[in-house]
């Protein structure tokens, strides 16, 4: 079968089960042989399916008799298909999007609701043409607003909002809903920047580098697989976005010093910290899962890093690393509202309840990581999350409960744009200003002896 819409379709009701959606989406994907093209609009049609859910089910609202929730799951599947051709592909012909949507009603247990199919997206064609704009209604409430035009969650926009007001907030959603860019890190100990933009660029791809990151080169439109570019063999370099790189050059490791990843998998800043370390000292990786360290441990291999020792185990239960590290990494599991243009089931995958749950977990991490932490050491918290209950909260709970530790400015790293500073001492990564994951980074100093 090497219908992208029919494998799109196919892909989505997994998801609709329970699956992830770049899971559900790969477990499709391997099992045929599609041209790239194909490939890519299949890719396209179930990302911004599920990116897009609660516009595609407010359309339905609209326009059909039965509310979205009240429609077959798999009939509801087919309409976001076609909505969502109709409303963001606009290499699509419109007859395009109808004809193949009544296609997939047939050939999917629908036959009898052909005329269905094919008279709701005409009334959206006809309606939009109508009033020559958008066919959409809605709400005059600000949240509800842009939960419906921009497809989140209402909790997540009054979370956003409280903090940018509604001008960013809207710029903020519309940066969530584009496709990722991906960004390079250049591994300074097997190359330089320039021997990776030249190889990149004779293979035809196209890159730019990112202000104030040395190691850091943004890959610009369709790269193919990233196994196959110049270069990934050979260890020059690996993927880590511009604001996660951001968290190890904070951290500022220097050479034959001790520090504790104590959430290292998959590794990303795991490997950037040997290499800022010139690969001398000693690195504890630690992390739960196993099968995420087998990842870290591919990676650092391929990079040739010798500085990495691997620790398996929940960081809350070590007690072997007590006063022991001169820097220690705590990159907290987090619910991720930084990267939700990455994870296009994230926004419907957390709650209010969820980010409770977590920033109780990130307050346990940091208080028991923190003992690790030499006289006079460094601890780093970053998250990629822009709530405040999982970022300022958990810091400003940990500060009062702990005297012997402040909040430490750095100085002459000139990466550090202050940009991204905050009067507080701590650093916050917007999306939409510095076109890059949303992140939030402290860097912490343990003033004295006390434990």
């Amino acid at each position: 079968m090497t219908n992208p819409r029919q494998l799109a379709f196919i892909a989505l009701r997994d998801v609709h089960k329970g699956a992830y959606a770049d899971v559900a989406l790969d477990r499709v994907l391997q099992k045929v042989s599609l041209a790239d093209n194909d490939r890519r609009l299949m890719t396209e049609l179930v990302y911004g399916s599920v990116r897009r859910q609660r516009t595609l089910d407010s359309l339905i609202d609209q326009l059909a008799k039965k509310k979205s929730d009240q429609q077959p799951q798999d009939l509801r599947t087919i309409l976001h298909l076609g909505f969502y051709q109709l409303r963001y592909q606009e290499r699509i012909p419109a007859s395009a999007a109808v004809n193949t949507t009544v296609q997939l009603a047939k050939e999917n247990g629908f036959s009898g609701l052909t005329g269905f199919v094919n008279g709701l997206l005409r009334q959206y064609i006809r309606l939009a043409e109508k009033i020559k704009g958008d066919p959409l209604q809605l709400p005059e409430n600000p949240v509800e607003r842009l939960g419906i035009l921009h497809s989140f969650p209402d909790w997540i926009i009054q979370v956003w909002l409280e903090q940018l007001g509604l001008a960013e907030t809207e710029q903020l959603c519309e940066w969530m809903n584009q496709s990722p860019t991906i960004d390079l890190r250049i591994n300074p100990l097997r190359t330089s920047i320039e021997e990776v933009e030249a190889a990149l660029q004779s293979a035809g791809i196209l890159v730019r580098r990112i202000p104030h990151l040395p190691q850091a080169l943004r890959l610009i439109g369709s790269a193919g697989s990233i196994q196959k570019l110049p270069g990934f063999r050979e260890g020059w370099w690996t993927v880590q976005d511009g604001s996660a790189q951001l968290v190890s050059h904070l951290l500022d490791p220097q050479p034959g010093e001790v520090v504790i990843d104590a959430c290292a998998a998959p590794g990303g800043k795991t490997t950037h910290i040997a290499e800022l370390m010139a690969d001398k000292g000693k690195i504890w990786a630690c992390d739960r899962t196993p099968s995420r360290l087998r990842k870290l441990q591919e990676n650092s291999q391929r990079l040739n890093l010798q500085s990495i020792q691997i620790y398996t185990g929940d960081s809350r239960h070590f007690n072997q690393f007590q006063n022991s590290a001169d820097r220690v990494l705590l990159d907290a599991p987090c619910s991720g509202l930084g990267t939700m243009h990455r994870h296009a089931d994230a926004r419907w995958r957390q709650t209010p309840e969820s980010v409770r749950e977590l920033s109780v977990l990130q307050k346990e991490l940091l208080t028991h990581t923190s003992t690790f932490v030499k006289p006079g050491g460094v601890l780093v918290y970053a998250t990629c999350t822009l709530h405040p209950a999982e970022n300022e909260e958990v810091i400003s709970a940990f500060l009062a409960e702990s005297p012997n530790w402040q909040i430490e400015s750095p100085s002459g790293i000139e990466i550090l744009d202050s940009a991204h500073s905050t009067p507080q001492g701590w650093f916050k990564v917007w999306p939409h200003q510095q076109d890059m994951d949303g992140f939030f980074m402290v860097r912490l100093r343990k003033t004295n002896n006390s434990e």
